[in-house]
């Protein structure tokens, strides 16, 4: 099978982004950015004070010819993109989170000075999580950028590569919520699943068939988790009638015409043909893609969060310089 990411690479080549990467003080974040450069991904936009950008630099190795240096402890710089951010919350009927002085404080911190930079569209994506916690790039980005409308959490999406699987994307189907909300309620379930379909119509140019995946198809079965599995099909129905959403389905039902056909004794758009999964609850979705990965030999791709006004991502602090590279292709083309 063609390897996922080597694809996404090379489409993410055709429409590079301005990355920013606030974790500067980690030499794999320089070396990673490097490569981004090299292999015509993106344009690194390395936002640290400046003496730790070119020590790390020096450290690591590394070039820093054709990368953007931005000094969050230029004070004049700094009081100029916090008075910037602070007008653009006003012109969009935007409150901020935070006041003038408190967004003054905290671009202290380089994560939080490349997400203003985005909002405002200096970056057109920030990459983190390298050495900040997800904690740490979860209140940044819902504090900074902010959810996305008719989304009440953010999420992780999945895709995962299975050899001999054949659905209607081939061998790759996208599964949620794979990282973050352990027991989602339904209104956000609903979130979730819609913020998935945003991200995998960005990410995959897919047209979203989201299946709301349940031990039970169409009533089988009776039971709290089913009756919350409905009732975030019927926010999504409401909040985003354009989204081709349908459930609840056992696994079989959503991916398998043929077991649809059998068992959906009714119209549906996505029964059998699903290529968004969305799982009631994180200890379903986590180990589906362990299943994957481990009886399968399939691969698992994506730290990109769901769910914000613009895209985020939040890497493993374990990724290796291949694996960086790799997400941040996956998120410029989120940026599209």
């Amino acid at each position: 099978m063609a390897e996922l990411i080597e694809t996404l690479v090379e489409k993410a080549k055709q429409c590079p982004k301005r990355v920013a990467l606030p974790e500067c003080e980690n030499e794999d974040t320089l070396k990673a950015a490097r490569r981004v450069l090299d292999d015509g991904i993106g344009t690194p936009v390395l936002v640290s004070p400046r003496d730790v950008i070119e020590a790390t630099a020096v450290a690591a190795g590394v070039s820093l010819d054709g990368m953007e240096l931005v000094d969050n402890t230029d004070d004049e710089a700094a009081n100029a993109l916090a008075d910037r951010y602070m007008a653009a919350g006003e012109e969009r009927g935007i409150e901020r989170l935070v006041s003038r002085k408190g967004a003054r404080r905290k671009i202290k911190n380089p994560m939080y000075y490349a997400m203003m930079m985005e909002d405002l569209g200096d970056v057109d994506c920030t990459f983190c999580g390298h050495t900040n916690t997800t904690g740490d790039v979860l209140m940044a980005a819902q504090m900074i950028i902010g959810l996305a409308d008719g989304v009440d959490v953010p999420s992780i999406v999945a895709l995962t590569q299975t050899p001999g699987f054949q659905g209607p994307e081939g061998d790759v189907i996208a599964l949620t919520d794979c990282g973050l909300n352990p027991e989602p309620t339904a209104e956000e379930l609903a979130s979730i699943a819609i913020a998935a379909c945003d991200s995998v119509a960005s990410l995959m140019e897919w047209e979203p068939r989201c299946a709301f995946v349940s031990y039970s198809t169409d009533g089988s079965g009776e039971s709290p988790s089913v009756e919350k599995v409905r009732a975030a099909l019927e926010i999504v129905h409401e909040r985003r009638p354009d989204l081709k959403a349908d459930g609840e389905f056992q696994l079989d039902a959503a991916i398998v015409p043929a077991t649809a056909a059998k068992k959906v004794k009714r119209d549906s758009e996505v029964a059998g043909r699903a290529n968004v999964l969305v799982f009631p609850d994180l200890n379903c979705a986590n180990t589906a893609v362990k299943l994957i990965q481990l009886f399968a030999h399939g691969k698992g791709f994506g730290h990109n969060l769901s769910g914000f006004r613009r895209p985020v991502a939040d890497s493993s602090r374990g990724a290796s310089v291949e694996e960086i590279v790799g997400d941040i292709a996956m998120l410029v083309l989120s940026a599209r």
